[in-house]
Parts: structure tokens; C-alpha cells; sequence
């Protein structure tokens, strides 16, 4: 039986983590909300809601990415592992 279900993050923890992760991203770059919206295009208010409540545009989002010089992760968005031995599967 496959519990994995149990273990699924609701969208809503998906988009707080994500937005956590470029708010500290940010902060460590030492960019103000203010420097990212002119530096992103994206409206101040859009990156305020994002940080605060999650919310944002694909469109808005992408762009905030690239102005962090984060877009290289998409890269490995939804790839699937390849595997070169057997026990990669196993132990994977």
C-alpha cells in the first residue's frame, strides 16, 4: 500500500516554502523589497503579497527568479533521476 499520500505537501506549504526561500534569498543578497520590485519589473505590492501570503503569478514569479539569478534552477525542475546502476534503484 502506498502511504506516500500522507507525506504530500498541501499547495499552499509548497507556495510558503517557496516564498520563504526567496525571501531569504533576498535578504541574503541584502536586496529590499523595494530594489526587487525595480530590479524584476514585478510591482512592490505583488512582492509583499508573495512574501506575506503567497501569492503570486507564474509571469511575477519567474521574473522575481531571474533578478535573484535563480532561474538556472528551473533547469531541474520535474526531471526525472536516471540511474546508472542497480543499486542506485535500490538505494536510491
Amino acid at each position: 500500500m502506498n502511504n506516500n499520500f500522507l507525506n504530500q505537501k498541501t499547495p499552499n506549504e509548497i507556495a510558503k516554502s517557496l516564498a520563504e526561500k526567496i525571501k531569504q534569498h533576498r535578504k541574503k543578497l541584502k536586496i529590499s523589497q523595494e530594489n526587487l520590485a525595480q530590479k524584476s519589473g514585478v510591482s512592490l505590492g505583488s512582492i509583499k503579497r508573495f512574501e506575506t501570503k503567497y501569492e503570486i503569478s507564474l509571469q511575477s514569479f519567474v521574473k522575481i527568479a531571474i533578478a535573484l539569478d535563480l532561474d538556472k534552477d528551473f533547469d531541474n525542475l520535474f526531471t526525472s533521476k536516471t540511474y546508472t546502476s542497480i543499486d542506485e534503484i535500490i538505494n536510491g
